[in-house]
């Protein structure tokens, strides 16, 4: 059974959340201090986190950046700040969702086993079409080892800016609108929600773009999408 951490320090939210989970056989452990949601997610075994962003001691933003140093394990974001920025800023600091509170108790279970479904699927390794190198100027992937090189240097990128990356690498040439890599790559009906998805490109940009600024890879095609160049 999948174990999920959710630190959220409003026991009437926390309940209904583990209540839907467990209703999906999903294990639920509840925290309600950010200090000690932290300390558990660093030394703890769990195959998810939820956090909320406001929480006593450590906030989810200081959770997920700690934890996004050591782990690889999916990181949601739950949160009633509806600006963008915040969403930006968790996004930013590798969460691979940002839910808006409040929301159906359904769709968090959805894009909770859409998470876990597509790291399982990461870690048990890619289906047998995926093993080949995808080459692209200096830039080396490795679908089967995870392995992406820049330059012959490697760059290390979260599970979804691995997937995103290698999607966008399988389909040269192609344009994806952001909603539909949203659907493709994250695997759930999220349309609207396209900071998600930028911030992603830009944060793999940085990584294996030669300028940034000046992306030779990954093209923003203005008032349609992206589009991989090979």
């Amino acid at each position: 059974m999948k174990k999920i951490l959710l630190v959220e320090d409003d026991k009437g939210i926390a309940e209904l959340e583990r209540d839907y989970l467990e209703a999906s056989d999903l294990a639920v452990e509840i925290v309600a201090d950010g200090t000690e949601g932290l300390r558990k997610a660093l030394t703890g075994i769990y195959d998810l986190l939820l956090l909320d962003v406001m929480l006593p001691g450590a906030d989810g933003f200081q959770i997920c950046r700690e934890v996004r140093k050591v782990k690889e394990l999916p990181i949601l974001i739950v949160s009633a700040k509806r600006e963008d920025i915040d969403k930006i800023r968790g996004l930013g600091l590798g969460a691979d969702d940002y839910i808006i509170k409040p929301f159906s108790p359904g769709e968090l279970v959805a894009r909770v086993k859409a998470h876990l479904a597509r790291y399982e699927r990461l870690t048990r390794g890619l289906a047998a079409g995926q093993q080949k190198v995808l080459q692209a100027g200096e830039l080396e992937i490795q679908p089967s080892a995870h392995r992406v090189y820049a330059a012959g240097k490697e760059v290390v990128l979260t599970n979804r800016e691995f997937e995103l990356l290698v999607f966008l690498a399988e389909n040269p040439g192609l344009i994806f609108s952001k909603d539909k890599l949203l659907e493709r790559v994250w695997g759930f009906d999220a349309v609207g929600d396209t900071a998600t998805v930028m911030v992603h490109v830009n944060r793999i940009r940085e990584k294996i773009e030669p300028n940034p600024a000046k992306p030779v890879y990954i093209e923003t095609v203005w008032g349609a999408g992206y589009r991989f160049h090979r």
